[in-house]
């Protein structure tokens, strides 16, 4: 089956797959609650909705959570998948928190066939880590973590996940009132270890995270503040990519470090060239982050072993078909006319979305 194009014309190009909701993090933009959904998707079942979705035109797999590194089968998965490149398959990644990604666990990960890494950290600081990790311990507790994930860098550079190649970034969601005080020393901090700083929009993703617009960095704000200390030259975005990038001027654009980028959902959505499919750890398919939940197609009544892979091919087809998401831009479009709630998302009349956690992100 050929490629297919949604109703706005965009094909489908990236498989983000969920491997679990838990978390062993308790970050405020995502809140995860803990709970697995019943019915997880086997590794047979997993391999299943890949190489469908490779048939359609997907060429970029990330795996994620959750926490994806809290799923023992994770190595096997990769393994598994490396026969689709030969059917157009180019890119294996995996988003992850870094706080369990040992030097072992990187090598494994590496050899298995892993090609990029993309890490989360929301603080330079071991009260601002502690913040925006959900941690109860306090400044000892966000320190720790933040050496685990400084290790973690280390850890996916010695197995060779190469930063100046773009197979290490770094990730970081900014919310005003908790770590936007942050934006200097983390881009710092990503200087310093050669490594792309991504900093993320807070976003009304879920219905647990008390989201409101005051609360939102724009990104254009958050740049402003990194090159008034570092100048910056802009870079564009990619066809299908979710983030703007910049160069600092002081440095070469082949130097490890040298680039900057910012994901602006709300601010600067980009929905235009969106080619995500998003599926869940338990089997149900989403093309769009913002969602209502429950409202994904249950890919499992085509993942039996009585069921073929071109009724699973159809199936996955159809739902991206007829898709029309585009809900970052019309929220856009309703703030650029009436402005944005006072109230935010948590108001009576705002639609529901289905949790971060559950969706992978």
């Amino acid at each position: 089956m050929a490629s297919v194009n949604d109703q706005l014309d965009r094909p489908m190009g990236v498989l983000r797959l969920s491997l679990t909701a838990r978390c062993n993090l308790a970050c405020p933009y995502c809140l995860p609650d803990g709970v697995e959904p019943p019915g997880l998707l086997t590794l047979p079942q997993r391999l299943a909705v890949i190489e469908a979705a490779v048939a359609l035109g997907v060429t970029s797999l990330r795996l994620t959570g959750g926490e994806p590194l809290l799923h023992s089968g994770l190595e096997d998965l990769v393994a598994a998948v490396q026969p689709l490149r030969r059917q157009g398959l180019r890119e294996i990644a995996l988003t992850s928190n870094g706080a369990l990604l040992s030097g072992e666990r990187a090598r494994t990960l590496r050899q298995a066939g892993l090609d990029r890494i993309t890490l989360s950290l929301d603080g330079a600081s071991g009260e601002a880590v502690a913040a925006m990790a959900g941690l109860s311990g306090g400044e000892p507790a966000g320190e720790a973590l933040l050496a685990k994930v400084l290790a973690a860098i280390e850890h996916a550079r010695a197995a060779g996940f190469a930063p100046e190649r773009g197979e290490l970034k770094l990730n970081a969601v900014i919310q005003r009132g908790r770590n936007e005080d942050q934006l200097l020393p983390l881009a710092d901090l990503a200087r310093q270890r050669g490594i792309e700083l991504r900093l993320i929009e807070f976003m009304d993703v879920g219905n647990r995270n008390g989201w409101t617009p005051e609360v939102v960095v724009s990104a254009a704000e958050m740049v402003a503040v990194i090159a008034e200390r570092w100048p910056l030259l802009p870079l564009g975005r990619g066809a299908g990519s979710t983030a703007r990038r910049w160069r600092y001027c002081d440095r070469d654009t082949a130097d490890s470090g040298g680039t900057l980028a910012v994901v602006a959902s709300i601010t600067a959505p980009f929905c235009g060239d969106c080619n995500r499919l998003r599926v869940t750890a338990d089997g149900l398919a989403y093309t769009c982050l913002f969602a209502a939940p429950g409202s994904g197609l249950d890919l499992r009544p085509w993942l039996t072993p009585e069921a073929g892979q071109a009724d699973l091919r159809e199936a996955l087809a159809g739902l991206w078909r007829q898709r029309s998401d585009r809900w970052s831009e019309e929220r856009l479009e309703v703030w650029n006319t009436a402005g944005p709630p006072a109230n935010g998302p948590a108001s009576a009349e705002a639609p529901r979305h289905a949790e971060m956690a559950y969706l992978g992100g």
